[in-house]
Order: structure tokens, then sequence, then C-alpha cells
């Protein structure tokens, strides 16, 4: 059974930093590309950023790009998601996510969630 936990959320000042962690337990990590997403009140999920099993690539939303990292240790089963320079528009429910399939990217559908980590960015 597949696990994804969040954590890291939290209130911050605009300008300021936050660092969210994924751990996933179920699966062999490595093997997996992982994905982080938010979703903002009364708005729809959203894309924010990918990595691909060993790193190799990463991808972003334009609305992230320069300010937010992703990054992962496969050795603690964990993916990151570095954020900088944060802005009230940022302040979202972020949620961590993995596909059924191995060795696949960029990943078309996400089949694994976390329970997700608040993020409040205060102006």
């Amino acid at each position: 059974q597949v696990q994804l936990v969040e954590s890291g959320g939290g209130l911050v000042q605009a300008g300021g930093s936050l660092r969210l962690s994924c751990a996933a337990s179920g699966l062999t990590f490595s093997r997996y590309a992982m994905g982080w997403f938010r979703q903002a009140p009364a708005k729809e999920r959203e894309f924010v950023s990918a990595i691909r099993w060993n790193s190799g690539r990463t991808d972003y939303a334009e609305s992230v790009k320069g300010r937010f990292t992703i990054s992962r240790d496969n050795a603690k089963n964990t993916v990151y998601l570095q954020m900088n320079s944060l802005k009230p528009e940022d302040t979202a429910v972020y949620y961590c996510a993995a596909p059924r399939s191995s060795y696949y990217y960029p990943v078309k559908v996400y089949n694994y969630w976390g329970q997700g980590t608040q993020v409040t960015v205060s102006s």
C-alpha cells in the first residue's frame, strides 16, 4: 500500500521560505517520478513541479520557476520542495503525488496522493 506523507507547511510572510517534504512508503521509491501539486481555495488543483526517478530532469509550472526547487533523496524515500520568495498567491494546500508506472516521465497520470500540507503566505 503506497503512502505519501507531506510535512513542512505553515504560515510565512511574503518573501519568506519554506521547505516541504514528502515521505513515501509502499513503493520502490527510486523507480518512480514524483510530483508536487497545489490547490488554493475555490480553485482547481494545479501542477507545481515534478522530478524524474533519478533526478535527471525536473519541471516546473511557470508561476514558480526560479523560486521553487524540487529535489529527492532516494536513500530516504523522500522528495522535497524548497520554496523561496513566497508570494500570497502561493497560498494553497500542497500535495505530493506518485504514478503507478515506474520509470515513466513525464508523468501524465498520478495515481497516489498524500493528504496535503497547508502553506499560507501573508502579505
